[in-house]
């Protein structure tokens, strides 16, 4: 049986696509996953299009779909928030999917509950604690979790207007970044800003806070759903806005820590799964990793991780987890010996073999890579990707070699931010605050990237490679091989697709 979950109709839509026998509980395969941007070329595109769903059927036809949220429900929020009548049609998923040919049987799945489900079904446990954090699904905003075999009971729940999530994409709105899209950038600034002198005021502002047992007990002062642009218009200089950034992250760090104490308290297990869009906050995961055994974070955590998360909260099943990288497959051996001969000739190529990462960060199959080791590599990177200077990139490294360099938590997915031993030694992948956001590589993640790093460490002594993605600012990844011309054809960077 064919089975695609579906996350769409509001940003960053995905699709995957599913294999089981009904009547097997152990059959169900994850085959296919892909968010829609990869190939309508649409920054965080929030529908579906005809390319994505023509390569998914590759798979074979669907013979149901999984909506990973219940529209009826998320309808009545966006009246009871003043948002127009419309929503009752824009929200009938019937017909939207049939505008896409999509006629077979349709069943759904709370938005807070796939997203716990796909966090716990792909982590390879069979007992933990989930907390999910986001902007708001249906209602909910935040939530906590037990969860024991098949069996997922939310045991703490606080709801919208109250949220962590839409502050969070308000404070970015306010330092002229996009919403819903650019947090990860409010996270970087945040190095470059003091975290004491707005912190304050962004708290006592914003937040009425009670650590306590309360219903809520995380209370936004005003519904941020539409933004906080009027908020203290005087701070409008460049370091204004990274203060505001280092307060709010700051802040916000405080406020994941409460959270997971208070998972710990109310949901007692020495494993914990983060979900939710603020699941990418890397920085503020590295402040509650050590407070618990094992912590798993899914590599695509958000809205469009749900199209996976839908299904599994639908059937109530474990799978063995494949790995991130589920979309277009470019095939062909991986180009270990062209990249190699380029990073030494011009210290950056770009990559784009074997099936497409599905989440936000590239992890090795349509990266952009680098020398790590020059001065001036982190500049010339963010021109080539059109990103303000002071962004920073994330280091790959052989999975053995991480303890020499790093200090802190690490892992294949780019969730955390640990201290360079070195900085001196590898500017182009250390943070104006010391750190980096590690990708550890070992040999059943990727083989072939492993192998690229190790024939790099062979050549060079160094076992790591600056990883970005291969795109620029504010367009998708590299999806297909098309794209992978284009890119090198527009940015003078060439991008190896296959091995001699």
């Amino acid at each position: 049986m064919i089975t695609w979950g579906i996350s769409g109709n509001s940003h960053d839509a995905a699709l995957a696509v599913f294999e089981h026998q009904p009547w097997n509980k152990d059959s169900m395969k994850l085959l296919f996953a892909s968010h829609s941007e990869r190939f309508s070329g649409l920054k965080n595109d929030p529908h579906l299009n005809d390319k994505l769903i023509n390569y998914a059927k590759q798979y074979g036809e669907p013979e149901e779909v999984i909506w990973y949220e219940k529209p009826k429900l998320k309808t009545i929020r966006q009246l009871f928030a003043g948002q127009g009548r419309e929503y009752w049609k824009k929200n009938n998923i019937k017909t939207y999917l049939k505008t896409y040919g999509i006629s077979c049987p349709i069943r759904y799945s709370g938005h807070h509950r796939s997203h716990v489900a796909g966090g716990y079904y792909s982590s390879g446990l069979h007992s933990a604690t989930i907390v999910v954090v986001d902007s708001m699904g249906e209602f909910d905003t935040l939530t906590i979790w037990k969860a024991v075999d098949k069996t997922l009971k939310c045991v703490y729940r606080q709801g919208y207007p109250h949220s962590v999530g839409l502050w969070y994409s308000a404070m970015t709105q306010r330092i002229h970044l996009k919403p819903q899209e650019d947090e990860y950038i409010l996270m970087g600034m945040a190095a470059y800003g003091d975290p004491d002198r707005l912190y304050k005021d962004i708290k006592n502002d914003f937040f009425s806070l009670d650590n306590g047992w309360g219903r809520s007990y995380i209370k936004t002062k005003e519904n941020l759903h539409r933004g906080c642009l009027s908020w203290r218009p005087d701070l409008n200089t460049m370091q204004d806005l990274f203060d505001i950034a280092a307060g709010t992250q700051r802040l916000y760090e405080e406020l994941l820590v409460s959270i997971s104490n208070k998972a710990k308290r109310i949901a007692p297990n020495p494993n914990l799964i983060l979900t939710g869009g603020c699941a990418l906050n890397c920085s503020a995961n590295s402040k509650i990793y050590n407070d618990w055994d094992r912590v798993w974070i899914m590599p695509n955590p958000g809205d469009s991780g749900s199209a996976v998360g839908s299904v599994l909260s639908y059937y109530d099943e474990h799978i063995s987890w494949p790995g991130p990288y589920l979309g277009y497959n470019i095939e062909g051996d991986y180009p270990v010996e062209q990249l190699i001969t380029e990073l030494k000739t011009t210290g950056i190529a770009g990559v784009a073999n074997g099936k497409a990462e599905f989440g936000p960060r590239a992890l090795g199959n349509r990266s952009l890579l680098a020398d790590p080791r020059g001065s001036r590599i982190k500049d010339k990177v963010n021109a080539i990707k059109h990103r303000q200077e002071f962004r920073p990139f994330a280091p790959a490294i052989i999975g053995d070699r991480v303890n020499d360099y790093f200090d802190g938590p690490t892992g294949p997915y780019m969730q955390y931010t640990a201290s360079c031993r070195a900085p001196n030694e590898f500017p182009a992948i250390v943070h104006a605050d010391g750190t980096s956001r590690v990708q550890t590589v070992s040999k059943t993640d990727n083989p072939g990237f492993r192998r690229l790093l190790e024939r790099w460490e062979e050549e060079t002594g160094c076992p790591m490679l600056l990883n970005t993605s291969l795109n620029i600012k504010g367009q998708p990844i590299v999806n297909d091989l098309t794209d992978a011309q284009e890119f090198a054809k527009m940015y003078n960077v060439k991008v190896y697709t296959h091995g001699n």
